[in-house]
């Protein structure tokens, strides 16, 4: 089953990469980049290491995607969509797909829940295990890191600044 549902994930990590690179629209792309950070959570999450799959989801699907998406909204003006929607009917089939994907989260979950489950030991990708070597031996990496997104940052700021 393991097996199985890494394929799975793997596949739409795949999918959903090639989907980016070749889509013309930047707001699909972007959807599709989220869906590909999505899955790499979720392969973290398999791999044992709980705080790099929520980090995943969090920092880079959750607010650097808002970002990228407000970015591409105001910098890049869309043409207003108008006649008959084509994908009407793929829509309409979407709220009971999402309602049947609902209920077997809801089974799974409550599966889970029955205190049948081995007992897990925690996991080398913890919160501990990573600020330990984040702050110890990592530490020159990450504060350089950091100064390379702070230059980048400034670099961009400067580039977009209008000239008068």
């Amino acid at each position: 089953m393991a097996y199985a549902a890494f394929f799975v994930v793997a596949a739409m990590a795949v999918v959903s990469a090639l989907g980016l690179v070749l889509r013309r629209n930047a707001i699909h792309g972007a959807l599709f980049l989220i869906v590909n950070l999505g899955s790499i959570a979720v392969l973290y999450q398999t791999l044992g290491a709980e705080f790099l799959a929520w980090a995943q989801v969090i920092v880079y699907a959750g607010a650097i995607m808002v970002l990228f998406v407000f970015a591409i909204m105001v910098l890049i003006p869309g043409k207003e969509e108008t006649g008959p929607d084509p994908r009407r009917p793929w829509r309409l089939l979407a709220l009971p797909a999402g309602a049947l994907l609902f209920v077997q989260l809801i089974f799974v979950v409550g599966r889970d829940r029955g205190g049948g489950g081995a007992d897990v030991s925690p996991a080398g990708g913890g919160v501990e295990a990573i600020a330990g070597l984040l702050f110890t031996r990592y530490l020159f990496p990450f504060e350089l890191t950091s100064v390379l997104l702070l230059a980048a940052m400034v670099g961009v700021l400067l580039l977009a600044r209008r000239r008068v």
